[in-house]
């Protein structure tokens, strides 16, 4: 399907990917692997027990600063009563399960969308086991975080099983979770 935009300048679209705008960005990484080289950013503080809010909105991407966001993203995240919050957002184990979805669903749609694949639909759930003896200190043994994450996807579409299992699995938040990584903490007082 081809659309005009706000510019009035056509867009093709698969599966409501921008296609066109998608391979500009590949071209421009083939002319500059520079181009490739982005970084996420996001700023935290606690507010009140187990409340914490996160604000997002600068990040590198394309060879500079984008300035594309006008007003930063808020998220906040809690605890449900068991783990002493007042459940009044999702918990941080749950919103890595949320960026596991939205980031396995994003990936499979743009891959699809560049190689011609309709998708019609996709709906997947996801189930991380925690044993929070871990977190507590209670067992050496025992890993802090997830010890499994069950990702369940149902895709509506022409191409195989094989095909959209490869695509989805272009996911960075998948090789993020899937793979260790490492990361730089420093601690400081004020």
């Amino acid at each position: 399907m081809t659309i005009n935009n706000t510019a009035g300048q056509a867009q093709d679209l698969t599966n409501g990917v921008d296609v066109g705008q998608l391979m500009n960005v590949i071209g421009s990484i083939e002319a500059d692997t520079g181009y490739a080289k982005f970084q996420w950013r996001a700023t935290n503080q606690w507010i009140d027990g187990e409340l914490s809010r996160s604000e997002i909105k600068g990040f590198f991407a394309g060879n500079q600063e984008d300035t594309t966001r006008k007003e930063a993203f808020t998220l906040n995240a809690d605890e449900p009563p068991i783990a002493s919050g007042q459940n009044r957002a999702p918990n941080s184990m749950e919103f890595l399960l949320h960026a596991l979805a939205t980031c396995l669903t994003g990936t499979l749609v743009n891959h699809a969308s560049v190689r011609g694949i309709e998708i019609d639909a996709v709906d997947s759930s996801y189930a991380g086991d925690m044993d929070v003896r871990g977190l507590f200190g209670l067992a050496e043994d025992v890993r802090k975080g997830f010890s499994k994450v069950a990702v369940n996807m149902r895709v509506k579409s022409e191409a195989s099983v094989e095909e959209l299992t490869e695509m989805a699995l272009f996911s960075p938040v998948y090789d993020v979770i899937s793979n260790s990584l490492p990361v730089e903490f420093t601690l400081t007082t004020y």
